[in-house]
Protein backbone atom coordinates (compact mmCIF):
# COMPACT_ATOMS: atom_id res chain seq x y z
CA UNK A 1 0.00 0.00 0.00
CA UNK A 2 2.88 2.38 0.77
CA UNK A 3 4.40 1.72 -2.64
CA UNK A 4 1.06 2.57 -4.30
CA UNK A 5 0.75 5.85 -2.39
CA UNK A 6 4.35 6.86 -3.10
CA UNK A 7 4.07 6.09 -6.82
CA UNK A 8 0.75 7.94 -7.03
CA UNK A 9 2.22 11.01 -5.32
CA UNK A 10 5.38 11.17 -7.43
CA UNK A 11 4.12 9.80 -10.77
CA UNK A 12 7.53 8.22 -11.25
CA UNK A 13 8.76 4.73 -10.35
CA UNK A 14 12.40 5.74 -9.92
CA UNK A 15 11.59 8.61 -7.58
CA UNK A 16 9.21 6.44 -5.57
CA UNK A 17 11.81 3.69 -5.24
CA UNK A 18 14.42 6.19 -4.01
CA UNK A 19 12.03 7.63 -1.43
CA UNK A 20 11.25 4.15 -0.11
CA UNK A 21 14.92 3.06 -0.32
CA UNK A 22 14.10 -0.03 -2.37
CA UNK A 23 14.92 -1.15 -5.91
CA UNK A 24 12.54 -0.49 -8.79
CA UNK A 25 11.91 -4.24 -9.35
CA UNK A 26 10.94 -4.60 -5.67
CA UNK A 27 8.69 -1.56 -5.98
CA UNK A 28 6.95 -3.02 -9.05
CA UNK A 29 6.53 -6.41 -7.40
CA UNK A 30 4.93 -4.84 -4.33
CA UNK A 31 2.51 -2.85 -6.48
CA UNK A 32 1.60 -5.91 -8.56
CA UNK A 33 0.99 -7.90 -5.38
CA UNK A 34 -1.39 -5.23 -4.10
CA UNK A 35 -3.24 -4.96 -7.43
CA UNK A 36 -3.56 -8.75 -7.73
CA UNK A 37 -4.82 -8.99 -4.16
CA UNK A 38 -7.45 -6.30 -4.80
CA UNK A 39 -8.29 -7.46 -8.31
CA UNK A 40 -8.04 -3.90 -9.69
CA UNK A 41 -5.46 -1.83 -11.56
CA UNK A 42 -4.28 1.12 -9.50
CA UNK A 43 -1.44 2.43 -11.68
CA UNK A 44 -1.31 2.51 -15.46
CA UNK A 45 2.24 2.14 -16.72
CA UNK A 46 3.49 3.50 -20.03
CA UNK A 47 6.89 4.25 -21.50
CA UNK A 48 6.37 7.99 -21.07
CA UNK A 49 4.45 8.51 -17.86
CA UNK A 50 2.72 6.97 -14.88
CA UNK A 51 -1.04 7.45 -14.62
CA UNK A 52 -3.19 6.77 -11.59
CA UNK A 53 -6.31 4.97 -12.77
CA UNK A 54 -9.78 6.26 -11.81
CA UNK A 55 -10.07 3.40 -9.31
CA UNK A 56 -6.64 4.30 -7.97
CA UNK A 57 -7.65 7.96 -7.53
CA UNK A 58 -10.76 6.84 -5.66
CA UNK A 59 -8.82 4.53 -3.33
CA UNK A 60 -5.81 6.82 -2.76
CA UNK A 61 -7.31 8.85 0.14
CA UNK A 62 -8.26 5.63 1.93
CA UNK A 63 -4.77 4.23 1.42
CA UNK A 64 -3.24 7.38 2.93
CA UNK A 65 -5.61 7.24 5.89
CA UNK A 66 -4.82 3.58 6.44
CA UNK A 67 -1.07 4.23 6.41
CA UNK A 68 -1.44 7.13 8.82
CA UNK A 69 -3.50 4.96 11.17
CA UNK A 70 -0.88 2.19 10.97
CA UNK A 71 1.94 4.66 11.67
CA UNK A 72 0.01 6.08 14.61
CA UNK A 73 -0.61 2.59 15.96
CA UNK A 74 3.10 1.79 15.72
CA UNK A 75 4.08 5.10 17.34
CA UNK A 76 1.69 4.56 20.23
CA UNK A 77 2.82 1.00 20.73
CA UNK A 78 6.41 2.21 20.95
CA UNK A 79 5.44 5.01 23.29
CA UNK A 80 3.09 2.97 25.47
CA UNK A 81 5.43 3.43 28.43
CA UNK A 82 4.83 7.18 28.33
CA UNK A 83 7.99 8.19 26.48
CA UNK A 84 8.42 9.33 22.90
CA UNK A 85 10.16 6.69 20.83
CA UNK A 86 10.54 5.42 17.31
CA UNK A 87 10.78 7.34 14.02
CA UNK A 88 9.46 10.89 13.79
CA UNK A 89 10.00 13.09 10.74
CA UNK A 90 10.17 16.81 11.50
CA UNK A 91 10.22 19.47 8.81
CA UNK A 92 11.75 22.92 9.37
CA UNK A 93 11.96 26.01 7.18
CA UNK A 94 15.46 27.14 6.08
CA UNK A 95 15.38 30.26 8.28
CA UNK A 96 14.88 28.12 11.40
CA UNK A 97 16.72 24.84 10.81
CA UNK A 98 20.37 26.05 10.77
CA UNK A 99 20.00 28.04 13.97
CA UNK A 100 17.94 25.74 16.19
CA UNK A 101 18.73 22.21 15.03
CA UNK A 102 21.76 21.60 17.24
CA UNK A 103 19.78 22.49 20.36
CA UNK A 104 16.65 20.70 19.17
CA UNK A 105 18.40 17.42 18.40
CA UNK A 106 20.40 17.57 21.64
CA UNK A 107 17.15 18.18 23.55
CA UNK A 108 15.46 15.25 21.82
CA UNK A 109 18.38 12.97 22.67
CA UNK A 110 18.56 14.07 26.31
CA UNK A 111 14.81 13.90 26.98
CA UNK A 112 13.64 11.15 24.62
CA UNK A 113 16.62 8.88 23.91
CA UNK A 114 14.46 6.30 22.13
CA UNK A 115 13.14 8.85 19.64
CA UNK A 116 14.52 8.50 16.10
CA UNK A 117 14.24 12.00 14.60
CA UNK A 118 14.42 12.48 10.86
CA UNK A 119 14.89 16.04 9.63
CA UNK A 120 13.59 17.66 6.44
CA UNK A 121 14.53 21.25 5.56
CA UNK A 122 12.17 22.79 2.99
CA UNK A 123 10.29 25.96 2.17
CA UNK A 124 6.89 26.33 3.81
CA UNK A 125 4.78 25.38 0.80
CA UNK A 126 6.68 22.12 0.37
CA UNK A 127 6.45 21.24 4.07
CA UNK A 128 2.70 21.81 4.05
CA UNK A 129 2.30 19.55 1.04
CA UNK A 130 4.46 16.87 2.65
CA UNK A 131 2.33 17.12 5.78
CA UNK A 132 -0.83 16.56 3.76
CA UNK A 133 0.78 13.62 1.98
CA UNK A 134 1.97 12.04 5.22
CA UNK A 135 5.66 12.34 4.30
CA UNK A 136 6.47 14.28 7.48
CA UNK A 137 4.83 14.10 10.91
CA UNK A 138 5.08 17.76 11.94
CA UNK A 139 6.57 21.01 10.70
CA UNK A 140 8.14 24.11 12.23
CA UNK A 141 7.13 27.14 10.18
CA UNK A 142 6.16 30.80 10.48
CA UNK A 143 2.51 31.17 11.45
CA UNK A 144 -0.21 31.41 10.37
CA UNK A 145 -0.04 28.63 7.81
CA UNK A 146 -3.47 29.44 6.33
CA UNK A 147 -3.79 25.75 5.51
CA UNK A 148 -6.87 23.66 6.20
CA UNK A 149 -6.76 20.38 8.05
CA UNK A 150 -3.81 21.36 10.26
CA UNK A 151 -3.41 22.22 13.93
CA UNK A 152 -1.07 25.12 14.76
CA UNK A 153 0.78 25.33 18.07
CA UNK A 154 2.56 28.69 18.58
CA UNK A 155 6.06 28.28 20.02
CA UNK A 156 7.68 31.72 20.09
CA UNK A 157 7.78 35.19 18.60
CA UNK A 158 11.07 36.59 17.39
CA UNK A 159 11.90 40.07 16.24
CA UNK A 160 13.76 41.03 13.12
CA UNK A 161 17.06 42.89 13.33
CA UNK A 162 18.55 45.05 10.61
CA UNK A 163 21.96 44.04 9.28
CA UNK A 164 23.93 46.72 7.45
CA UNK A 165 27.41 47.21 6.00
CA UNK A 166 29.86 48.63 8.50
CA UNK A 167 29.72 52.42 8.52
CA UNK A 168 26.10 52.71 7.36
CA UNK A 169 24.35 55.78 8.86
CA UNK A 170 21.68 53.57 10.51
CA UNK A 171 24.20 51.10 11.93
CA UNK A 172 24.44 50.37 15.64
CA UNK A 173 21.11 51.90 16.64
CA UNK A 174 18.41 50.41 18.87
CA UNK A 175 15.58 52.81 18.01
CA UNK A 176 14.85 52.24 14.34
CA UNK A 177 11.39 52.83 12.91
CA UNK A 178 9.81 50.98 10.03
CA UNK A 179 9.81 54.20 8.02
CA UNK A 180 13.62 54.23 8.07
CA UNK A 181 13.61 51.17 5.83
CA UNK A 182 13.33 53.80 3.08
CA UNK A 183 17.03 54.47 3.63
CA UNK A 184 18.16 50.89 3.00
CA UNK A 185 18.72 49.08 -0.29
CA UNK A 186 17.10 45.86 0.88
CA UNK A 187 18.50 42.49 -0.12
CA UNK A 188 15.96 39.68 0.10
CA UNK A 189 15.80 35.92 -0.10
CA UNK A 190 14.49 34.46 -3.34
CA UNK A 191 10.81 33.79 -4.06
CA UNK A 192 9.25 31.00 -2.03
CA UNK A 193 10.90 31.85 1.28
CA UNK A 194 8.41 33.04 3.86
CA UNK A 195 11.02 35.43 5.30
CA UNK A 196 10.99 37.32 2.02
CA UNK A 197 7.21 37.72 2.24
CA UNK A 198 7.44 38.85 5.88
CA UNK A 199 10.02 41.55 5.07
CA UNK A 200 7.97 42.77 2.12
CA UNK A 201 4.95 42.97 4.42
CA UNK A 202 6.96 45.21 6.78
CA UNK A 203 7.84 47.39 3.79
CA UNK A 204 4.19 47.77 2.86
CA UNK A 205 3.30 48.74 6.44
CA UNK A 206 5.97 51.43 6.26
CA UNK A 207 4.68 52.60 2.84
CA UNK A 208 7.93 51.49 1.27
CA UNK A 209 7.29 50.30 -2.26
CA UNK A 210 8.35 46.63 -2.20
CA UNK A 211 9.41 46.72 -5.84
CA UNK A 212 11.74 49.59 -5.02
CA UNK A 213 12.90 48.18 -1.70
CA UNK A 214 13.72 44.73 -3.03
CA UNK A 215 16.80 44.37 -5.18
CA UNK A 216 15.12 42.68 -8.13
CA UNK A 217 18.36 41.59 -9.81
CA UNK A 218 20.38 40.23 -6.89
CA UNK A 219 18.70 37.19 -5.32
CA UNK A 220 19.91 34.62 -2.80
CA UNK A 221 18.67 31.20 -1.70
CA UNK A 222 20.07 31.37 1.85
CA UNK A 223 20.58 33.91 4.61
CA UNK A 224 24.29 33.12 4.58
CA UNK A 225 24.53 34.36 0.99
CA UNK A 226 22.45 37.46 1.76
CA UNK A 227 24.81 38.36 4.61
CA UNK A 228 27.82 37.96 2.31
CA UNK A 229 26.18 40.46 -0.05
CA UNK A 230 25.71 42.88 2.85
CA UNK A 231 29.40 42.56 3.78
CA UNK A 232 30.24 43.40 0.17
CA UNK A 233 28.23 46.62 0.48
CA UNK A 234 25.42 45.74 -1.90
CA UNK A 235 22.73 46.70 0.63
CA UNK A 236 21.19 45.76 3.97
CA UNK A 237 18.77 43.09 5.08
CA UNK A 238 16.52 41.93 7.91
CA UNK A 239 17.18 38.65 9.71
CA UNK A 240 15.34 36.86 12.54
CA UNK A 241 17.18 37.36 15.82
CA UNK A 242 17.86 33.62 16.17
CA UNK A 243 20.18 33.90 13.15
CA UNK A 244 22.15 36.78 14.64
CA UNK A 245 24.94 34.88 16.35
CA UNK A 246 25.49 32.38 13.53
CA UNK A 247 25.31 34.80 10.61
CA UNK A 248 26.27 38.27 11.84
CA UNK A 249 29.42 37.86 13.92
CA UNK A 250 31.76 38.33 10.95
CA UNK A 251 33.67 41.58 10.28
CA UNK A 252 32.18 44.24 8.01
CA UNK A 253 28.70 44.24 9.51
CA UNK A 254 26.69 46.53 11.74
CA UNK A 255 23.51 45.42 13.53
CA UNK A 256 20.59 47.66 14.48
CA UNK A 257 17.39 46.99 16.40
CA UNK A 258 13.92 48.43 16.04
CA UNK A 259 12.62 50.70 18.78
CA UNK A 260 10.64 49.13 21.60
CA UNK A 261 7.00 48.77 20.59
CA UNK A 262 7.69 48.47 16.86
CA UNK A 263 5.95 45.34 15.62
CA UNK A 264 8.70 43.88 13.46
CA UNK A 265 8.59 40.19 14.30
CA UNK A 266 7.34 36.79 13.23
CA UNK A 267 5.58 33.99 15.06
CA UNK A 268 7.04 30.51 14.72
CA UNK A 269 5.08 27.41 15.58
CA UNK A 270 4.57 23.72 15.03
CA UNK A 271 1.95 22.39 12.63
CA UNK A 272 0.62 18.87 12.28
CA UNK A 273 -2.39 17.13 10.78
CA UNK A 274 -5.64 17.57 12.69
CA UNK A 275 -6.27 13.85 12.11
CA UNK A 276 -3.11 12.92 14.02
CA UNK A 277 -3.50 11.40 17.48
CA UNK A 278 0.02 12.49 18.49
CA UNK A 279 -0.87 16.07 19.44
CA UNK A 280 0.35 15.73 23.02
CA UNK A 281 3.64 14.25 21.84
CA UNK A 282 4.19 17.10 19.41
CA UNK A 283 3.49 19.65 22.13
CA UNK A 284 6.18 18.06 24.30
CA UNK A 285 8.62 18.39 21.43
CA UNK A 286 7.48 21.99 21.01
CA UNK A 287 8.82 22.76 24.48
CA UNK A 288 12.28 21.63 23.40
CA UNK A 289 12.10 23.73 20.23
CA UNK A 290 11.04 26.82 22.19
CA UNK A 291 13.88 26.27 24.66
CA UNK A 292 16.34 25.89 21.78
CA UNK A 293 15.17 29.23 20.36
CA UNK A 294 16.01 31.01 23.61
CA UNK A 295 19.38 29.25 23.79
CA UNK A 296 20.22 30.30 20.21
CA UNK A 297 20.16 34.00 21.13
CA UNK A 298 23.28 35.87 22.22
CA UNK A 299 23.29 36.32 26.00
CA UNK A 300 22.76 40.08 25.70
CA UNK A 301 19.57 39.65 23.67
CA UNK A 302 17.85 36.80 25.54
CA UNK A 303 15.53 39.24 27.27
CA UNK A 304 14.06 39.82 23.81
CA UNK A 305 12.85 36.20 23.59
CA UNK A 306 9.06 35.89 23.70
CA UNK A 307 7.79 32.36 24.17
CA UNK A 308 4.19 31.31 23.64
CA UNK A 309 2.20 31.15 26.93
CA UNK A 310 2.27 27.33 26.99
CA UNK A 311 6.09 27.37 26.95
CA UNK A 312 6.93 30.51 28.91
CA UNK A 313 8.68 29.88 32.20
Amino acid sequence: MRTFVTIAENKHFGTAANKLSISQPSLSQALVALENGLGVQLIERSTRKVIVTPVGEELLPYAKATLEAADTFLAHSRGANGTLSGPLTLGLIPTVAPYLLTGVLTGFKDNYPELEPRIVEEQTKHLLQQLRDGQIDAGVIALPSEASGLIEVPLYREEFVVVLPEGHPLGGRDDLTLEELHQIDLLLLDDGHCLRDQVLDLCRRASVNPSEAANTVTRAASLTTVIQLVVAGLGGTLVPISALEAECSRPGLSVSYFAEGVNAQREVGMVFRSSSSRAEEFKKLGAIIAESFTASLPEATRQRATLAPDYAA
